[in-house]
Parts: C-alpha cells; sequence; structure tokens
C-alpha cells in the first residue's frame, strides 16, 4: 500500500469516526460521544461494538460522533450536537447549567489523576519538574489534566504545558523522551502499560475518583433514555454483551469486570468540590 493509499484510507476512516448526518429522517439517531481516552481507532474499536449491542437491545439507534481530541469531542458537547456521553467534562458550575444529567457509569475501581515519569527517569518528586516540559492528554482532561497540574500550580511549580491530544499520545511523547513527566488517569496510564509493555513510576496521585459518567441531554424522551439504560446495564447479564465487553475492554486494558451501572450523579461530589477550590487557570 502506497503512502498516498494510506492516507487516503486513514481519510475515511476517520471521517466515519466521527459521524455522518443521518439519511433516514424517518428514524432518529442518537449521537454518543465518549471522551477520547485513548487513539481515535482505539476508542472507536472500544465504543462501537458496546453501542450496536446497546441499539439492538433497546432498538433506540446510537451512533458513535468523536473528534479527533477529547477537547474536539467536547466541542460537540458543549455545542449540543450530541444526545448522549461518556464523560467527566460536565461537572464545573458552568457546565452544569447545561442540563447534562448522569444516568450510569462504568463500574471500575476508582481513578487519580497522576504525574507519573519513566521507571528510569532521575526525577524523584515534583519539585525536580521544575522548568521543564509536562505532557497531558488535552485542556479539557479533567482527571489528567486539570487535576494534576493544578496540583503543581497549587504548590507553585512552574512547569512547560504541553498537550498530546490524548493519553496514548502523551505517553508516546514522554516515553520517547520529548518530555520529562505526563500527567494521566491512572486507570489510562496502567492501560497503556500493559498493552506496551512500559514501567513508569508515580510521583504524586490525587484522592480516588469515579470512572467517566454515561449523561444524557434533556431533548432524549424518556422512553428512550429508560431504554437505552437498561441495554446499557444488562450488558453484562446477557451472554452476548458480556463477550463485547470482555472483548472490548481486553482491547485498552481494562477487566471484563468493567460493565455499566445506574448511577445519579451523587458519586461525582469529588468533582463538583474541586471546581470550588482549584486554581483558576483549570477552572
Amino acid at each position: 500500500m502506497t503512502n498516498t493509499t494510506r492516507r487516503t484510507a486513514s481519510l475515511l476512516l476517520l471521517g466515519a469516526l466521527v459521524g455522518s448526518p443521518c439519511v433516514a429522517a424517518a428514524d432518529t439517531v442518537y449521537q454518543f460521544s465518549p471522551v477520547n481516552q485513548y487513539g481515535i481507532q482505539l476508542t472507536a474499536a472500544y465504543w462501537n461494538p458496546i453501542i450496536n449491542h446497546v441499539s439492538a437491545k433497546s432498538g433506540v439507534k446510537l451512533q458513535l460522533k468523536i473528534g479527533r481530541t477529547s477537547a474536539d469531542t467536547t466541542s460537540y458537547v458543549l455545542a449540543r450536537e450530541v444526545d448522549f456521553v461518556f464523560s467527566n467534562h460536565l461537572f464545573s458550575p458552568e457546565r452544569e447549567q447545561l442540563g447534562w444529567k448522569a444516568f450510569g457509569r462504568r463500574q471500575t475501581p476508582p481513578v487519580q489523576g497522576q504525574i507519573v515519569v519513566p521507571a528510569d527517569s532521575p526525577i524523584t518528586d515534583l519539585s525536580g519538574l521544575a522548568g521543564k516540559e509536562v505532557v497531558y492528554p488535552g485542556p479539557e482532561a479533567t482527571v489528567s489534566y486539570k487535576f494534576t497540574y493544578g496540583q503543581l500550580l497549587s504548590r507553585k511549580i512552574d512547569t512547560k504545558v504541553v498537550f498530546g491530544g490524548n493519553t496514548d499520545g502523551a505517553l508516546a511523547q514522554m516515553f520517547s523522551g520529548k518530555v520529562v513527566a505526563a500527567g494521566v488517569n491512572s486507570q489510562l496510564v496502567e492501560g497503556y502499560a500493559r498493552r506496551e509493555d512500559k514501567k513508569y513510576r508515580v510521583l504524586w496521585s490525587s484522592a480516588p475518583l469515579h470512572d467517566l459518567a454515561l449523561m444524557h441531554s434533556g431533548k432524549v424522551p424518556e422512553k428512550d433514555l429508560r431504554a437505552v439504560a437498561k441495554a446499557f446495564f444488562d450488558m453484562h447479564n446477557d451472554p452476548a454483551g458480556r463477550e463485547i465487553l470482555e472483548q472490548s475492554s481486553k482491547l485498552v486494558g481494562l477487566t471484563a469486570e468493567a460493565f455499566f451501572v445506574p448511577s445519579d450523579g451523587s458519586e461525582y461530589g469529588a468533582y463538583r468540590d474541586f471546581y470550588r477550590t482549584a486554581p483558576l487557570q483549570v477552572r
């Protein structure tokens, strides 16, 4: 395959991943936008089988809509171009006014914001990062960027901020030596390290936090919301659904127990507390 052919194939794939207009006007298609926790292809590979199963079981059509970075995807959410999200980007006071409501979450161990360095790095504490480049997935990454960079700001440790587009991109820069450290989500760096056989050392960890929330916009009718929610929550009890969860989870380094459970949003109080006290630069 030539370079031109590869580039053309990649562009066609990206165009398919970010969603296309609904051609069947009589059938409602709801756009589902999960935060890009991985590269775009891996994000799509994780989510497409899940939302296809949810669509089939619920009778409510969901379509994946993701941008090239987590910030791009969140821009769709803020512009109200989507109907369902998997995100922790909506718990600031301003964004809670937009009316998004949590109805579920992924059942995983608590996550933490972490500042990490390669295992063989000579840097042993946060003060060693002063004046150096630290990479983050992107400016919208709540756990990976806002919690971690906020910690450096609160300690008055002056660093140079670099964005990698997503966690995989950020960690690739760190392990290649382009930057000395990364701000990450503990779940994502653990998965990356398993997939890529990398070793790292943690310089700082936040308090435990719940994984991202399944949320819906106010324009989704109650009947459709109930059907979609039930399909998500029943996946791990359905043989076909459980197989999909196991295979998707394996792709990204999660365990087979990473299934979906109900939530009323009350578990996300730690995020709301963060915005009340965080440095202004990351609120």
